[in-house]
């Protein structure tokens, strides 16, 4: 299925690895040029130079932090009007919320409330002019079930939730969405560290807890970036303009609940 996006452009967070890249590589997969950030060079440049070999479109890399002031200037300076915004930004780190500083909460904020929001801020009005946005909010499946150690996770992703819900409705008449999609577990470096600690508070190794929690998924399995690209890139394109302010799951069937 083409899904009527080739020759946009795509500003796409987290982009190095895991589900950000997994959804810059469906984005490139369907034409779409793409301007990829990331913390750490490397990484970035190789994955830039993957996708480029693979899809033929032009790829920029912006290597600096998305969560800082000047993180997100360098990012918009590389891609100024995109037609699509993927924010992702990694979670906070697991915890007892007794041992977390007002510091702690304020960067669990700045990274997955804020910068989505300040980003969302600096192209949404562009996107409306120009009659066509597509914005994707990489949160958490613990914004509808909520995980107690990620508490950091569950309070700021739970904020950019609401916001989202109110100002989706704005946009849409301009043939601008605004979507959240909510991952259970997939197989990504941000797994691996859940796993270590998990291993480490259970007294197993690392593949028995991660035996352990896979079991206990519906799908029997983690997830793969592949799949959940797939699910942005439709969320993305030109048939999907009646979806906006949703939080769509995908988890391998983990939520137990019917709403």
């Amino acid at each position: 299925m083409k899904l009527g996006i080739a020759g946009k452009h795509a500003l796409v967070c987290g982009a190095s690895k895991g589900l950000g890249r997994g959804c810059a590589e469906a984005l490139a997969a369907e034409g779409v040029n793409v301007t990829l950030v990331a913390r750490t060079e490397a990484p970035l440049l190789r994955t830039a130079d993957e996708i480029r070999a693979s899809y033929g479109v032009t790829v920029t890399t912006v290597a600096c932090d998305i969560t800082t002031p000047e993180g997100r200037a360098a990012a918009l300076a590389a891609c100024p009007s995109p037609d699509i915004l993927v924010n992702n930004a990694g979670g906070p780190p697991a915890g007892d919320f007794r041992d977390w500083s007002r510091e702690d909460w304020i960067r669990a904020l700045d990274a997955n409330m804020l910068t989505p929001i300040e980003l969302i801020k600096a192209t949404v009005d562009g996107m409306m002019e120009r009659g066509f946005g597509r914005i994707v909010n990489i949160t958490s499946s613990a914004v509808k079930a909520p995980i107690a150690e990620l508490g950091l996770s569950n309070g700021a992703r739970s904020g950019l939730t609401g916001f989202v819900a109110g100002l989706a409705r704005k946009t849409v008449a301009h043939n601008v969405t605004i979507n959240n999609i909510l991952p259970g577990m997939f197989d990504t470096d941000r797994l691996a560290s859940l796993m270590k600690s998990r291993a480490n508070q259970q007294g197993l190794s690392v593949d028995e807890a991660r035996a352990r929690i896979a079991h206990g998924i519906p799908a029997q399995r983690f997830g793969r970036p592949e799949e959940f690209g797939a699910l942005c890139a439709f969320l993305c394109s030109a048939y999907a303009g009646y979806i906006t302010g949703q939080n769509l799951l995908i988890d391998g069937g983990n939520y137990p609940g019917v709403f």
